[in-house]
């Protein structure tokens, strides 16, 4: 079996091209940025690839089915992964392309690229970035050395994407919980086509439709029989299927779902697949998302649970400020209504840089006043003044500092980088129980479902 040497990055980031935030270099490197050796060791059996937030993701993927083979070398590059908000400033796209160009002449002679990009990211004056990565790639490595790209599944695809990519695989379930077997499958798949064992042809479609909302989580309708369809396709000659649902705050004219379907040497299968997919996908264009109630309505019906709050909490998902689509984290409805809910214990996260930077140096147990809202993005928040007494002010990975202010039956917790709520230890590492509150807030759509099962009694989705 010929010997393999595949290297291997991570360039990540969903824009929300409604945000008038800059992702900048600074982002990558205050939540995941790792390098060289220290990227080969979190991709380890004993490391952790993605800190704060799961253990094995989709180049820890690669790295256990190179170790399965027992004939692969691999060859960490660089994982760069920012929280989702605006586009990337020039400058950041520009390094991160540039870097990507210098790690891959110094790897030297390769036999593939594994290559995880989440697939709606956006570039400040540059269209389809991700694919001008995979072009920067292709100068380096010529036409024929295959590369294997995984997607989020709320990825947009495009022409230049498909055609720069020998094989892309992307994830399965919302909320995702296969980065892992994501990247498993896409570099078995890299490992064959480098050996000359199969010849990939890969097919795709692209669809005029956007469905949001609550209508594409992987294991109720509409998306349950659409990805059974998918996995059904898969055999001997269809070596992998994929659906994307795309980012709907992403900015591109094309933007729409996709499927993709890939082959062995087979492009009429491929084809086919992809058509049968895309009808299967057009089929549910018309399902609304679910009804999302305001901050009053959504307070009602905390009030109404009271079994829920008894053995757990009600989490109220912020759908209006969703950190993990690129928003700015800082809108104050919510909180302002929750405010006036006084028989209601609750936790709640809101982003203020500037807040939290004035009151670093103040003393846990002091009370102060601050205005909260408005700074980052204040055409979709307004300013709200609080008075509360510090009770916790320290650093957090992935958050920077954090600051908890008491507010009586309710905790504010401040963070000075993104406010991404997606397990109780954000609240626990803050001195905070969960299980004592009646209502929990989150600022994201999907991933807070796993990590909260065991506390949430009931979930509302809140306008």
């Amino acid at each position: 079996m010929k010997r393999l040497r595949i290297a291997y990055l991570r360039i990540a980031q969903e824009t929300n091209a409604l945000s008038r935030l800059d992702t900048t270099m600074d982002d990558f490197r205050s939540v995941h940025f790792f390098e060289g050796a220290q990227l080969g060791e979190a991709c380890s059996k004993k490391g952790v690839e993605a800190p704060g937030f799961m253990k094995n993701a989709e180049l820890s993927g690669l790295v256990a089915a190179a170790v399965n083979d027992g004939a692969v070398d691999t060859i960490p590059l660089f994982s760069a992964w920012a929280v989702p908000s605006g586009p990337l400033s020039l400058e950041c796209f520009t390094s991160l392309r540039d870097r990507l160009v210098a790690d891959l002449r110094t790897a030297g002679p390769i036999d593939g690229l594994f290559f995880c990009l989440h697939g709606a990211m956006g570039a400040r004056g540059i269209r389809d970035p991700e694919s001008r990565l995979l072009e920067a790639a292709r100068e380096v490595l010529g036409p024929s050395t295959p590369i294997a790209v995984t997607h989020d599944l709320h990825a947009n695809l495009t022409r230049d994407r498909v055609a720069l990519s020998t094989v892309l695989v992307s994830y399965r379930t919302n909320p995702h919980r296969d980065h892992f077997g994501t990247g498993r499958r896409a570099a078995s798949l890299l490992f064959r086509a480098a050996r000359g064992e199969i010849k990939p042809v890969m097919a795709w479609r692209t669809l005029p439709m956007l469905l949001g909302g609550g209508n594409t989580i992987d294991v109720l309708a509409p998306m349950r029989g659409i990805f059974r369809a998918a996995r059904r396709l898969e055999g001997k000659k269809v070596l992998s299927a994929s659906v994307n649902m795309c980012h709907p705050w992403n900015d591109d004219p094309d933007l729409g779902w996709s499927t993709l379907v890939i082959t062995d040497g087979d492009a009429e299968l491929a084809s086919s697949g992809a058509d049968a997919l895309a009808v299967r996908c057009w089929e549910v264009r018309e399902q609304l998302p679910p009804h999302f109630p305001a901050p009053e309505e959504a307070i009602a019906a905390a009030r109404q649970a009271s079994i829920a709050r008894r053995l757990g909490v009600v989490v109220m998902s912020d759908a209006s400020d969703v950190v993990s689509a690129g928003s700015a984290g800082e809108n104050t409805a919510l909180l302002r209504a929750l405010l006036a809910a006084t028989d209601l214990r609750s936790l709640v996260p809101l982003r203020a840089p500037a807040v939290v930077a004035a009151l670093a140096d103040r003393a846990v147990g002091e009370t102060v006043t601050v205005t909260v809202g408005g700074a980052l993005d204040p055409a979709w928040s307004e300013p709200l003044e609080v008075t509360g007494v510090i009770r916790h002010s320290a650093r957090h990975t992935g958050f920077e500092r954090v600051v908890v202010l008491d507010l009586g039956h309710l905790s504010l917790v401040l963070t000075e980088g993104p406010a991404l709520v997606l397990k109780p230890s954000f609240y626990t590492q803050a001195g905070l129980s969960p299980w004592r509150s009646d209502v929990v807030v989150v600022k994201n759509f999907f991933p807070f479902r796993l990590f909260f099962l065991p506390l949430a009694r009931k979930t509302i989705y809140v306008k």
